[in-house]
């Protein structure tokens, strides 16, 4: 597990240093704390660091970073982490670096792989890195979906470095604009700034912040006392009102005005307002489902397309009518296409109506009855077609299987700890 070092076998010594001893008394995050870097492990823990100490996760008490990281004691005497990051994307060209976790302090990196330090680590920053400076702030990946290509950013005041991984090339800008971040955190495909005891959320290309920021971090990124961020921080109910997953296997579950990110459990669950990734969408949605490159939003009588880039889009003219866009009357109350199939499947009531998707302009091409008197929600994976009806489901083969049922199957309970809801 070397990154690019295959024929460097440099070793660095430890420095001498007279002996000392670690801050004994524990920093408590919840009276308001800097931290000096955020990063996830290979598994989606969370560690935050504060000078010679750590968390683990968003609650727990302070522990010394040595007993979990110990040759950064051992090597470079642990009075802080200058930055640190995670490598999860599988670059094609470095692919053994997948799942590393790097540490600068000073002039210098270290490379862990499951907690463990590398061989021939700890090196200077600039035989890993060429280009990016010492005593760094903060640092950051961002993979090619979400930056132009996979990139690590390094922050060091307001000069933001984009260090594209496969070229080895490196463009300084200049961010004014955002705090000086001490650590920075990639989560569910946000990127965080913290600053004091605040964070303020930021887009990873141009920087941009949008939404009313700064935030105080001990509402949402640790669990204390007397803090925290009202309705969206409570559990809702188990009742869902769209699912879908699209081209690049994001999912998501909606219910209410929120979201919640399901193929990224190692980041846990965690609901977030629709606005934030679709910005045009308020309130509550009554359907969505994926083609294609593109998401679709049902609300009431009208539909949003998004391109399902990154940073989701909204397609130029839309909004538009669902008669204008399906060819149907609304409201919707679910809907769902299979992976690799051109079929829209509506449902309505207990009707539901198949649509083609390569019509121009869109046609009904069946309508079937269906067992089930109220769908919440539905969504075709490679279990089958699954409706939900309050904290059930009820499993089909496939679309024609439930096209031609006369009776509904033993509805399932589907597990809270998934949805991050409650019975």
């Amino acid at each position: 597990h070397s990154f690019s070092l295959n024929s460097l076998m440099l070793c660095y010594q430890p420095k001498e240093h007279p002996e000392e001893t670690h801050y004994d008394a524990k920093f408590d995050r919840c009276d308001g704390v800097e931290f000096d870097a955020i990063t996830p492990d290979e598994k989606g823990n969370i560690f935050f660091f504060k000078g010679d100490h750590l968390w683990k996760g968003f609650s727990g008490p302070a522990q010394l970073a040595n007993g979990t990281f110990q040759e950064l004691d051992e090597y470079h005497h642990l009075a802080h982490v200058d930055a640190a990051f995670r490598m999860h994307s599988k670059d094609e060209d470095e692919p053994q670096a997948h799942d590393h976790i790097f540490f600068f302090l000073d002039d210098m990196v270290f490379s862990y792989y499951q907690q463990t330090l590398e061989k021939g680590f700890p090196v200077n920053i600039q035989q890993v890195f060429p280009g990016i400076p010492s005593h760094l702030d903060a640092a950051v990946e961002c993979p090619k979906r979400e930056c132009t290509t996979n990139s690590v950013l390094f922050f060091k005041g307001s000069d933001v470095y984009s260090f594209d991984i496969k070229t080895k090339t490196v463009k300084k800008k200049e961010w004014n604009h955002l705090p000086n971040c001490t650590s920075v955190l990639r989560w569910v495909e946000h990127y965080y700034c913290f600053h004091g005891n605040n964070f303020t959320r930021f887009h990873p290309v141009s920087g941009d912040v949008s939404g009313a920021y700064p935030k105080d971090a001990r509402h949402y990124f640790m669990t204390c006392p007397n803090f925290g961020h009202g309705e969206a921080h409570r559990k809702p109910r188990c009742k869902l009102d769209a699912i879908t997953t699209d081209r690049m296997g994001k999912s998501y579950a909606f219910t209410g005005s929120m979201y919640i990110r399901l193929d990224t459990p190692r980041d846990g669950i965690h609901h977030f307002p629709i606005t934030r990734s679709w910005k045009e969408v308020s309130g509550a949605v009554d359907a969505v489902f994926s083609y294609g490159d593109n998401m679709y939003i049902i609300q009431g009588g009208q539909i949003y397309i998004y391109k399902s880039a990154a940073h989701y889009t909204l397609i130029e003219g839309y909004p538009k009518s669902v008669t204008e866009e399906l060819g149907i009357q609304g409201p919707v109350d679910a809907a769902f296409v299979c992976a690799d199939q051109h079929v829209a499947h509506i449902i309505q009531g207990q009707k539901m109506i198949d649509i083609d998707l390569t019509a121009t302009p869109r046609a009904v091409k069946s309508e079937a009855s269906l067992p089930i008197h109220k769908v919440d929600a539905a969504t075709c994976d490679s279990e089958g077609v699954k409706l939900f009806v309050g904290p059930e489901y009820y499993l089909y083969q496939t679309p024609k299987v439930l096209a031609v049922s006369k009776i509904s199957p033993v509805a399932q309970k589907f597990p809270p700890r998934i949805f991050g809801c409650e019975d």
